[in-house]
Formats: C-alpha cells, structure tokens, sequence
C-alpha cells in the first residue's frame, strides 16, 4: 500500500533554495548515531507513509533547534490536514502536512495523540503541542546532489518513494530497479 500522492504539477511548482556550493558532502553522515531520529514506526496497513515522513523530518529539526528528540504524532497529520488536500489513511504529501503545521501553530506528540493507523476526527489539543514549524524548502525531485547536500547541511529530511510503481514491486537487494522519468535506466 502506497500512501504517497505522486504530482508532478505540484512537484514542479515548488520553489527551492540550493544549499551552495560550500557544502560539503560527506563520505557519510548517520543522524540516527547523532541523535536525531525516532525509533522505526510502523504505519500497517495505512497509508500514511507521508505523515510519518513529514514527522520524523520534524523531529529532527526539532533536535537540531532545542536539543530534546520527541516522538511527533502522525496521526495528528493522518485526521486533521484533510482541508490541506490530504486523504488520511488514503495518502497525502508531506508539504500539505508542514503547511498545516505552520497555520496550526503546532503539532501534538506522539504521547498526546497516539497512532491509531485509521481515519479519526481530528483530535489537535494545544495542550498536547511540542513542536512548531515556521517554514519548509524542498529538494528538487531526481537531485542526489542537491539531497546531498541538504541532509549535510539541514539534517533529517522528509523524502518518499512512489511505491505503486511495477518497478519497486520487484526490487530486491539492488535488483530490477530500474526508475521513473526522474531516473531513467543507464545505457
């Protein structure tokens, strides 16, 4: 189950800051090593893989900012951004999530507002809030370079894969991989 919600119109109106050409890429960087990242999730059979996408960027950041790591809460972003133009359980993107973040004035924890893996009302309690988001940029789709560059210099990122393509269906252990009009397949 795919919960991504692949367009290419809105991709290609995202407005994007390249992080520079002083950037530094790394022979490898581990921001779970650091300290930045949550412990796996599990999404089950929703598909809310841009919920948990979206938060586990902003945990990230939220470390970054203050020093404290906290489990967000995809379901917070899974019933409450659906007059963003997400669907729930039935997918969504990750920049409808950081919009809805940004005029809310927050997000609740994971605590406050557990996973439930279905579609609720949403439930947002400011009481719960622990993190806020004041802005996003995004990487241009295809770019490892540019993606690179921003997990060097920003950190924990929100990225996804469209999964409803036959192609990922067969991967196996960098096999049968071959990819979208982003990535065309070597000659």
């Amino acid at each position: 189950m795919t919960g991504l919600r692949v367009s290419n119109s809105e991709m290609d109106n995202l407005t994007v800051d390249w992080p520079g050409e002083s950037v530094q890429i790394p022979d490898g960087i581990d921001w779970r090593k650091k300290g930045y990242v949550t412990s796996v999730k599990n999404q089950g059979s929703c598909g809310s893989c841009w919920a948990f996408s979206a938060v586990g960027a902003l945990e990230g950041q939220l470390k970054k900012k203050t020093g404290r790591l906290l489990s967000l809460s995809p379901q917070n972003l899974v019933d409450c951004t659906r007059s963003y133009g997400n669907d729930g359980c039935s997918g969504g993107y990750m920049t409808n999530a950081f919009r809805y973040v940004i005029d809310n004035n927050g997000i609740d924890s994971e605590k406050s507002y557990p996973y439930e893996g279905q579609n609720k009302n949403c439930r947002y309690k400011t009481s719960g809030r622990v993190a806020t988001c004041v802005s996003y940029k995004t990487v241009p789709m295809g770019n490892e370079t540019y993606l690179e560059k921003t997990v060097a210099s920003v950190g924990p990122v929100s990225v996804a894969i469209d999964a409803s393509l036959s192609s990922f269906h067969h991967y196996h252990k960098g096999k049968n991989c071959f990819l979208s009009r982003y990535f065309p397949r070597p000659t």
